[in-house]
């Protein structure tokens, strides 16, 4: 996927990929999050934090005291599906993604994806 051009910073880089984790959220586990809020930390840590992700399964095996289940089979997903992540964040900032880290959480319900990114990219300026 080529990078947006030209790349995305700022509100408009943490409103899009906001909408585009919590849209494969909904693609995957059918369902949106029940909240979402997307930030920098500093220059290159890129967070998400999705609350209300479980799906009705999920919460059913929590109740049952299988949360290392629901867990286990959660962070295998991500792992499977790390490269989808990546992609999208590095289209829209136009960055590298040198490490990227997901977990998810039970009580209370929530899951973050963390991105490391790379350098910014060189700006080009505008002569006139």
């Amino acid at each position: 996927m080529p990078a947006a051009d030209p790349p995305l910073d700022g509100d408009a880089l943490l409103c899009a990929v906001n909408d585009a984790l919590v849209s494969l959220h909904e693609r995957y586990h059918h369902r949106t999050p029940v909240s979402a809020k997307t930030t920098m930390l500093g220059d290159d840590l890129l967070a998400c934090v999705l609350g209300g992700v479980y799906t009705d399964v999920e919460k059913t095996m929590i109740e049952l005291q299988r949360s290392p289940a629901v867990r286990e089979t959660r962070s295998a997903f991500q792992d499977a599906m790390q490269h989808k992540f990546i992609e999208i964040v590095e289209t829209l900032s136009g960055r590298d993604v040198l490490a990227f880290i997901s977990d998810s959480h039970v009580g209370p319900d929530l899951e973050i994806e963390m991105f490391i990114l790379g350098a910014s990219p060189p700006t080009v300026p505008v002569l006139g």
